[in-house]
Protein backbone atom coordinates (compact mmCIF):
# COMPACT_ATOMS: atom_id res chain seq x y z
CA UNK A 1 0.00 0.00 0.00
CA UNK A 2 2.82 2.39 0.79
CA UNK A 3 5.66 3.13 3.12
CA UNK A 4 5.42 2.11 6.75
CA UNK A 5 4.35 4.88 9.10
CA UNK A 6 6.32 4.92 12.34
CA UNK A 7 6.29 8.34 13.97
CA UNK A 8 3.24 9.63 15.80
CA UNK A 9 2.69 12.69 13.58
CA UNK A 10 2.75 10.55 10.44
CA UNK A 11 0.40 8.04 12.02
CA UNK A 12 -2.07 10.76 12.97
CA UNK A 13 -1.85 12.20 9.47
CA UNK A 14 -2.48 8.74 8.03
CA UNK A 15 -5.59 8.28 10.17
CA UNK A 16 -6.93 11.73 9.25
CA UNK A 17 -6.37 11.08 5.55
CA UNK A 18 -8.12 7.71 5.72
CA UNK A 19 -11.04 9.23 7.62
CA UNK A 20 -11.34 11.99 5.03
CA UNK A 21 -11.27 9.37 2.29
CA UNK A 22 -14.10 7.52 4.03
CA UNK A 23 -16.13 10.73 4.32
CA UNK A 24 -15.59 11.51 0.64
CA UNK A 25 -16.82 8.05 -0.35
CA UNK A 26 -19.82 8.45 1.95
CA UNK A 27 -20.66 11.89 0.54
CA UNK A 28 -20.42 10.63 -3.03
CA UNK A 29 -22.96 7.86 -2.48
CA UNK A 30 -26.48 8.21 -3.75
CA UNK A 31 -28.88 6.80 -1.14
CA UNK A 32 -31.29 5.74 -3.87
CA UNK A 33 -28.73 3.58 -5.66
CA UNK A 34 -26.65 2.33 -2.72
CA UNK A 35 -26.68 -1.45 -2.40
CA UNK A 36 -25.44 -4.01 0.11
CA UNK A 37 -22.00 -4.20 -1.52
CA UNK A 38 -21.58 -0.45 -1.04
CA UNK A 39 -22.48 -0.74 2.64
CA UNK A 40 -20.09 -3.66 3.02
CA UNK A 41 -17.35 -1.53 1.47
CA UNK A 42 -18.01 1.26 3.99
CA UNK A 43 -17.96 -1.20 6.88
CA UNK A 44 -14.66 -2.63 5.63
CA UNK A 45 -13.18 0.86 5.40
CA UNK A 46 -14.22 1.53 9.01
CA UNK A 47 -12.84 -1.82 10.14
CA UNK A 48 -9.52 -1.06 8.45
CA UNK A 49 -9.42 2.37 10.06
CA UNK A 50 -10.16 0.91 13.47
CA UNK A 51 -7.44 -1.73 13.00
CA UNK A 52 -4.85 0.92 12.15
CA UNK A 53 -5.94 3.14 15.05
CA UNK A 54 -5.54 0.24 17.47
CA UNK A 55 -2.17 -0.65 15.95
CA UNK A 56 -0.94 2.93 16.30
CA UNK A 57 -2.33 3.22 19.82
CA UNK A 58 -0.34 0.12 20.77
CA UNK A 59 2.80 1.69 19.24
CA UNK A 60 2.21 4.90 21.22
CA UNK A 61 1.74 2.97 24.46
CA UNK A 62 4.93 0.98 23.88
CA UNK A 63 6.80 4.19 23.06
CA UNK A 64 5.54 5.85 26.23
CA UNK A 65 6.59 2.84 28.31
CA UNK A 66 10.07 2.93 26.77
CA UNK A 67 10.42 6.61 27.64
CA UNK A 68 9.34 6.05 31.25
Amino acid sequence: MGNAVHDKDSQLSYLKNRLNMFLEVLDSMDPESTDVDDIDRLIQMLDDLEFKQNQFKKDWKEEAEEEA
